[in-house]
């Protein structure tokens, strides 16, 4: 099961992305859109992330762990990172994410 800091270390991999914190939440930003948002201190971990709408839908058909963002809404999903989905498949979607948040 992917953990907070597995994630935050990744992130060290991309260019131009801005930080912040707000109500229990570390935000992500890319230029002026979110990409990322992950939950501070919960085990498992809870992420929000901008994704593709097609695979969005695709991914709750699959997985019960993800769900409709409430904070970025159709444009994004939440993840409950409960070992449904594999590390690298989170992996996976924050770089989808980050991509994603370019356009």
């Amino acid at each position: 099961m992917v953990s907070e800091e597995a994630i935050i270390e990744y992130l060290g991999r991309f260019d131009d992305i801005a930080e912040r914190s707000e109500k229990g939440w570390r935000i992500f930003e890319r230029g002026e859109k979110i990409f990322l948002c992950v939950e501070q201190g919960k085990t498992p971990v809870r992420l929000e992330l901008r994704c593709d709408r097609k695979l969005g839908q695709t991914l709750q058909g699959r997985y019960e762990s993800v769900m409709e963002s409430r904070a970025l809404g159709r444009n994004g999903i939440e993840i409950i990172c409960s070992g449904q989905l594999t590390d690298d498949e989170v992996f996976d979607l924050i770089r989808h994410a980050y991509e994603v948040s370019a356009e």
